[in-house]
């Protein structure tokens, strides 16, 4: 049984900056803090898989799950108020979850796993998407992401590579993580260009998720862990952009989970398995 492969979380995080335009470049030490904080919270994973920590966050709080069974999406911060300065970036890392009553975990994985059709399910955000191999475990696909809030029009083409882990049949988690993120200058117009990775406006550098979900109560609890490394915020501005910066994080991973429950929703009739993911690796296509 395959787990769940959800690829992003908070491709707008730093779309509210509109006064940090000027180009800036991703140092090796700003990397090297990422990568520093990505293993800590895999290990933290591990925790929940080794029953020192509750597998669902949901399970964390009191009342947390009933608000969910209510049809609330529950998102909020991980790392302290929601962002964490490192050398030179912003870490973001935020958490939220959604129940999808009435809800198989086929019938979840038949819309998840179905990146071709991203550009439906999570439009306008996402421009376009196409997966470009598989195997029953493992996914690498494409995604273009594009939004616009004030001066500011922020677009992104990047490559992602998603790996399932099943932990028994009724639950099952997933790790994305982007193999190359490229800033699209001039998107839209005649000029339109890639811009090599780790340069340009700092919009988004990095991302990497953590999905978890289980299936019971009549439903499916689905939640992601979304983890973004950006720019960083100039102290004088701080007080006034970093507010914006993490309303802007927690609105787009709530209208995340909601879409994925729109569209396991709209499913009609039994649910189709991706056929290309469903045994040994698909054929590899291009992206562009």
């Amino acid at each position: 049984m395959k787990a769940l492969s959800m690829p992003f979380a908070l491709a707008l995080l730093a779309a509210g900056e509109p006064i940090l335009l000027n180009a800036i470049e991703l140092q090796a030490g700003t990397m090297q803090a990422w990568t520093d904080y990505i293993s800590a919270a895999d290990s933290q994973m591990q925790a929940r898989l080794d029953g020192q920590r509750p597998f669902l966050w949901a399970d964390e709080a009191d009342g947390r799950r009933s608000r969910l069974r209510r049809g609330e999406i529950v998102v909020g911060p991980v790392s302290r108020h929601g962002t964490q300065s490192v050398p030179n970036g912003l870490i973001h890392h935020w958490i939220g979850a959604v129940f999808i009553p009435n809800t198989t975990l086929d019938g979840l994985l038949a819309v998840v796993h179905d990146y071709d059709r991203y550009k439906e399910f999570y439009k306008p955000v996402v421009a376009d998407s196409k997966l470009l191999g598989c195997t029953e475990r493992d996914q690498r696909f494409y995604m273009v992401w594009q939004h616009r809030v004030l001066f500011v029009n922020a677009a992104v083409e990047g490559q992602y590579q998603a790996h399932d882990f099943v932990v028994d049949q009724h639950r099952g988690y997933s790790i994305t993580a982007a193999t190359r993120l490229q800033e699209i200058e001039g998107y839209g117009h005649g000029n339109e260009h890639l811009l090599p990775p780790g340069q340009g406006n700092g919009f988004i550098w990095q991302v990497h998720s953590i999905v978890r979900y289980e299936e019971r109560d009549g439903g499916l609890y689905l939640e992601m862990e979304a983890i973004a490394l950006t720019r960083d915020i100039p102290a004088s501005l701080r007080l006034l952009v970093k507010p914006v910066v993490n309303r802007l994080s927690s609105a787009s991973l709530a209208t995340s989970l909601r879409q994925t429950r729109d569209a396991v929703n709209s499913v009609t009739g039994p649910p189709d398995r991706l056929a290309s993911c469903a045994g040994t690796s698909a054929s590899i296509v291009t992206a562009r």
